[in-house]
């Protein structure tokens, strides 16, 4: 877990990082633009898949209660 982890915020670091270094340059090269944001999504997608979803158990964590209508 710690190494995949440290993997995922390695991809974004240097994403970025490629990202930054391509648009300072004065004639930017686009390809290795396009590289680095993909690293660097390619990091986000890898750490957010094990975030859990704050709405896994919707319906045990609902403060109103529906009433039946048995008029």
């Amino acid at each position: 877990m710690k190494l995949s982890r440290f993997i995922n915020i390695l991809c974004i670091v240097t994403g970025g990082a490629i990202a930054i270094y391509s648009q300072a340059e004065k004639q930017q090269n686009e390809y290795l633009l396009i590289g680095g944001i993909v690293l660097l999504m390619f990091g986000l997608y890898r750490l957010s898949r094990n975030v859990p979803s704050k709405f896994e158990n919707r319906e045990e964590e609902t403060f109103v209660k529906t009433e039946n209508d048995n008029d």
